[in-house]
């Protein structure tokens, strides 16, 4: 599996893990405190570590995690675990984030998220969260026997190498390919707008080309629809209507209803491959996958990050 390529033996990161409960399906370290960025972001020595923990039973981790580590929650330790986890399971995007956390010296901040959650995420692009993060370089420091979760972490990878495609020209290079996977989760989101560096995308693709190619080398040499000219760099890929519709009918199926949603006129109550069909043959097909991405990105960012009021500490 191409995320693999990735895994870190890390010591300080598993030193960090240490502090927390075992029963993870996986854990990963990204952002800037991870993967050198460009910009503002660029001193990697003071930037906070961001963590994404995956987990089975969100009510027992969080009762073991409350036991372990009180003082990491929001007011809302005092109304228990299960309490916790219904936050995190039915509001935002699924995850749980304690940010600005004090661990072994360094400033963290870590998201839980439960297994099932990530799985259909990953598969069907529901919030396009967690998912987006797993789409970008990250440092997985634990992850377990799990086969449905290894098969989702591996379809998202592949899902978004088909959403790129359609959003991009016939012929490319590589730079083009990672700028598009590593913006489709900031389609729509609107602290690209509001706060944050608007050249995001750009700062963490740039310095990190070799990592992109580590995590999506193997996708791209297997696909029938790419020509993959690894020396040059470059990409051909097929842009005929029917290698469209062969593409548009593997995206993810949240992606796929968003853009029947946008495309099927009031009334008329057309099934998605009919849609789908149609927008093959238009020639701003790139520019209706995008709106799809919105159309899931915008509510599910603004949904996360007014939870992110409620769980960030108050103490």
């Amino acid at each position: 599996m191409a995320l693999q390529a990735l895994q870190s033996s890390g010591v300080a990161f598993r030193k960090i893990l240490s502090h927390f409960p075992e029963e993870l399906s996986l854990a990963f370290a990204y952002g800037s405190g991870v993967y050198r960025q460009a910009g503002p972001c660029s001193n990697q020595k003071n930037a906070m570590l961001d963590f994404v923990f995956t987990v089975d039973d969100p009510v027992a981790w969080h009762s073991k995690n409350l036991k372990k580590n009180w003082n990491h929650y929001s007011f809302l330790k005092v109304l228990g675990p299960k309490m916790i986890s219904n936050v995190q399971n039915n509001y935002g995007a699924g995850v749980y984030y304690n940010p600005l956390i004090t661990c072994d010296g360094r400033l963290i901040k870590y998201g839980v998220i439960s297994t099932s959650i990530l799985i259909e995420d990953l598969l069907n692009w529901n919030n396009l969260y967690i998912a987006g993060r797993l789409q970008k370089p990250v440092k997985i420091i634990a992850l377990n026997e799990n086969v449905a979760l290894r098969s989702a972490l591996d379809k998202n990878l592949k899902s978004a190498v088909t959403a790129a495609f359609l959003m991009l020209p016939e012929s490319f290079s590589e730079e083009d390919l990672f700028l598009e996977i590593a913006g489709l989760s900031y389609s729509g989101d609107f602290r690209m707008v509001v706060g944050e560096d608007k050249a995001k995308v750009l700062n963490i693709v740039k310095p990190n080309i070799a990592h992109f190619r580590e995590l999506y080398g193997s996708i791209l040499q297997e696909n029938p629809q790419v020509v993959y000219k690894i020396q040059q760099g470059s990409l051909e890929i097929d842009k005929s209507p029917e290698g469209q519709f062969t593409q548009l009918m593997t995206l993810p199926k949240t992606l796929q209803q968003r853009i029947n949603h946008i495309m099927d006129p009031p009334g008329k109550n057309r099934d998605v491959e009919e849609t789908l069909l149609q927008v093959a043959h238009d020639p701003d097909c790139g520019e209706v996958v995008r709106l799809g991405l919105s159309a899931i990105v915008r509510p599910s960012s603004m949904r996360q990050s007014t939870k992110g009021i409620f769980t960030a500490a108050i103490y």
